[in-house]
């Protein structure tokens, strides 16, 4: 049951076309199956207390002073759905389908110098002798934000897996699916051994990860700090809990100590900085459509959610100053985050 369009706020209705909208990608692959579709689709249920909600949600949105709009989010099909009941994890979306999104994503992407002909995808097969450590010598010559870019790609690529990995469809035993952690899926993907040497570098690209959506948490708190940011549901007393909860998350990142400085990033002439940040941001926004062409929802809303949670991870961390300025007591055009966000960035931590 999705929202039906007249409760959709605002914020989140255009239209945008482009190469990787549905429509332009209508060959469905034969070896789709039943288990896949059956496991990939999304819980639509919504009670009428959530409904109702939503339509309050719009009309506190629409007086609020925002600015942003999420281009990546103009999709005449958007809809509202609750995370709870659609957890990540296995869907038995595999195949060529899965592998022409990931190819996409290395391919077009991850500033591949033309010297380098195997795809940049890390779990692509193997050709020939040019694997493990000697895979990642093209990254050498690359400037550092080129070289950062790649590492949360594979970061990201990492998370997925893991997800999918801890928890994976065990059994199925008439209608009573079991589901828990897959450890003979998790070594295929990250084992040194099976991987020939560049399972760890994965997750060291996912912990690496991991340290630039902390910074991120931890450089946006000045912006829920104040009082009238408000995480307005419409239930007052879990809102104020809500916020609580948030700022203690705040609290405990900065008891841990920062091991990324986002200032050596964009830090070389004025022209060529500025440059270089336009197309690290239209290559990632890049990555969001082709999200779109992924053939499963629930592997299309968690790679977007994710993907959108880095989106705004790299947004705060590039808008340091405009945070700083924030005024205590009124809306600021300077820096601002929409509910997607928020809950993408705090998604993609977890």
């Amino acid at each position: 049951e999705p929202c039906p369009e007249s409760k959709i706020p605002v914020g989140i209705k255009a239209g945008s076309s482009n190469k990787y909208l549905k429509v332009a990608n209508n060959t469905k692959e034969l070896e789709d199956c039943e288990q896949a579709n059956k496991l990939g689709a999304i819980n639509s249920t919504l009670s009428n207390q959530s409904k109702e909600a939503f339509i309050d949600w719009a009309r506190y949105d629409d007086s609020q002073d925002h600015f942003c709009e999420l281009d990546d989010e103009r999709s005449p099909a958007a809809q509202y759905v609750d995370l709870l009941l659609n957890p990540e994890r296995y869907t038995g979306y595999k195949g060529p389908s899965a592998w022409r999104v990931w190819n996409s994503i290395y391919e077009e992407n991850c500033f591949k110098p033309r010297s380098v002909y195997r795809p940049l995808n890390p779990l692509a097969p193997s050709r020939g002798e040019d694997d493990g450590e000697s895979f990642y010598t093209w990254l050498e010559g690359l400037c550092l934000e080129k070289r950062v870019f790649y590492k949360l790609i594979s970061g990201l690529h990492a998370s997925i897996n893991l997800h999918l990995c801890a928890n994976y469809l065990l059994e199925e035993t008439w209608g009573k699916p079991s589901w828990g952690p897959n450890m003979k899926e998790f070594k295929r993907r990250f084992d040194p051994v099976e991987t020939k040497g560049e399972g760890p570098r994965r997750l060291k690209n996912l912990y690496f990860l991991y340290l630039i959506e902390l910074r991120a948490l931890s450089k946006v708190a000045p912006y829920f700090e104040r009082s009238i940011v408000d995480l307005y549901t419409g239930n007052v007393e879990e809102d104020a809990d809500t916020k609580t909860l948030l700022l203690n998350i705040f609290q405990d990142t900065k008891s841990f100590p920062m091991h990324f400085d986002e200032k050596s990033m964009f830090a070389g002439d004025k022209k060529g900085a500025k440059s270089l940040k336009e197309e690290f941001r239209l290559h990632f926004k890049n990555i969001s459509r082709i999200m779109d062409c992924v053939g499963c929802d629930k592997c299309r809303l968690w790679g977007k959610l994710q993907t959108q949670g880095l989106g705004t991870a790299l947004k705060i961390l590039f808008s340091e100053k405009e945070i700083q300025k924030l005024p205590e007591n009124s809306p600021s055009k300077g820096f601002q985050l929409t509910r997607q966000e928020i809950v993408a960035l705090l998604n993609a931590f977890g």
